[in-house]
């Protein structure tokens, strides 16, 4: 079922929870209802055990915790956060466990797949008809967007005028990126107007980022350091944080590929037949190092370590630009 249908039915929950999807901020949000509604906060420090599933040795660790008995508590509740960054044998390994949760007891697990694709086989399809499977996807979904949207304003405390909700929800934007650029706007703005969302937003994207972020990961340093540059020609203070957003992402879809995950929305799905070679050339020690390279440039300027001069922000760009357009030399 998705996202908001869980949200609004609450379903029974029994030995099984796969939430599944592309949308990390509702996969989230989904675990946490998930253990609001499973255990009582006072009993969560005997009763909840949190797995990451990059960190498990063996799948046997999470049997052992699913054998244990509750302590003065109906369930004991086990989570295995990210199982989409298991190889295929520990993710039919961890399936196997899966269908043998005993009675009483409770595994949740996110996968950050998409539930019909086929590399990597979802773990839902992998534990079958016993699964509670949450779907996050919101792809082709504006009403389940706006709605996020309006509750993330609402807890924010502030409002958005309709066609910049609209606009929001006609975005394929992954929902993180725009809670970021809610968070944001609302220190500064009780309303957030269309005008406001395009000028400041990450979230709301021009082509040519895309087309910098992609010229950079294909080395072809030349195009992506003019389009960089055509950027902070018009718009000098935010050029920086637009340009390193999209290499991020980028970068990120390339480690995925790396991973055999393919986390491209809809609109640029295509954009895995091309990079995917790129991917196999970079490999994923490299593909991670650059993306998590990307974040830290951006959390420099967040912090004012790059400077507050945009020719410093320029200069970080350009220097960015050439390291990562060498990564597939």
């Amino acid at each position: 079922m998705k996202y908001y249908e869980f949200i609004d039915r609450e379903p029974p929950i029994d030995r099984v929870v796969v939430i599944e999807g592309t949308e990390r901020a509702l996969a989230d949000a989904a675990l946490e209802r998930l253990i609001d509604r499973l255990l009582e906060p006072q009993l969560r420090d005997l009763n909840l055990t949190r797995f990451q599933a990059d960190a498990i040795g063996e799948v046997t660790e999470v049997r052992e915790a699913l054998q244990a008995m509750p302590f003065l508590a109906e369930r004991r509740v086990v989570v295995v956060a990210d199982a989409q960054t298991l190889r295929a044998p520990a993710r039919e390994a961890l399936g196997a466990v899966a269908r043998d949760v005993p009675a009483g007891n409770t595994l949740v697990v996110t996968d950050l797949v998409k539930p019909l694709g086929r590399s990597p086989v979802p773990l839902g399809r992998i534990v079958g008809r016993d699964a509670l499977r949450i779907d996050t996807t919101v792809e082709k979904a504006p009403q389940a967007r706006a709605r996020f949207v309006e509750e993330t304003l609402q807890r924010l405390g502030v409002t958005a005028d309709k066609r910049a909700v609209d606009e929001l929800a006609r975005s394929d934007t992954e929902l993180t990126a725009v809670r970021n650029d809610l968070e944001k706007l609302a220190l500064t703005h009780k309303k957030i107007t269309l005008k406001e969302l395009t000028s400041e937003a990450l979230s709301v994207e021009d082509p040519k980022l895309y087309e910098y972020a992609t010229a950079t990961v294909e080395g072809q340093v030349r195009r992506a350091l003019a389009l960089a540059h055509e950027w902070f020609a018009n718009d000098p203070r935010g050029a920086g944080m637009k340009l390193l957003w999209n290499l991020a992402i980028e970068c990120r879809y390339v480690w995925a590929l790396t991973r055999g995950l393919n986390e491209f929305p809809e609109r640029i799905a295509w954009k895995a037949r091309t990079l995917g070679p790129l991917a196999r050339r970079i490999g994923e020690r490299r593909a991670r190092r650059a993306y998590e390279k990307a974040v830290l440039a951006m959390e420099s300027i967040v912090t004012g370590a790059t400077g507050s001069d945009p020719d410093d922000v320029r200069a970080l760009v350009d220097r960015i630009t050439v390291e990562f357009s060498a990564l597939t030399r």
